[in-house]
């Protein structure tokens, strides 16, 4: 059975919003064959992204750049998993207040150098997110779980 790790940082209810729109669509039933673990992005270690087969990164862009929790969750796992898991597919969403293009660029320069390949568009987010939002997330997350399904 593939796994699919979801690595995020919710640190406010819209977050929370667009976390729980991800699991919703990583777990749809008609989903066979993946097992969707799911990570607070400061506990997440080197084991957990060796044992999975796919990544969804979620996190609020804090000053111009992603949260230090999801960098932190890089610094730990960068160099452990560095070849091992190249290749592999990741997708992320970002929420903001006003502008998420740092954060952006950060996760797209660090998962390119891990060798991930970005298996779905990102959904980015300012202010309160909507139902389309929401809905984007649903769909990255079932982007993400179909595309490890046996």
């Amino acid at each position: 059975m593939a796994t699919l790790l979801i690595v995020h940082h919710t640190p406010s209810p819209n977050c929370q919003a667009l976390f729980e729109a991800v699991v919703s669509g990583a777990t749809a039933p008609e989903i066979e064959g993946v097992r969707v673990v799911r990570r607070a992005a400061l506990s997440a270690t080197a084991s957990d992204v060796l044992d999975a087969d796919g990544f969804l990164l979620g996190t609020p862009a804090n000053l111009g750049y992603m949260s230090g929790a999801l960098k932190h969750f890089f610094d730990q796992v960068y160099y452990p998993c560095l070849d091992t898991t190249a290749r592999r597919p990741f997708g992320y969403y970002l929420h903001g207040g006003s502008d998420v293009t740092g954060a952006a660029r950060g996760i797209e320069a660090i998962t390119k150098g891990l060798g991930w390949r970005r298996a779905a568009e990102p959904v980015t987010v300012t202010g309160e997110p909507g139902r389309a939002d929401l809905d984007a997330c649903r769909e990255l997350g079932a982007v993400l779980a179909a595309g490890l399904a046996d």
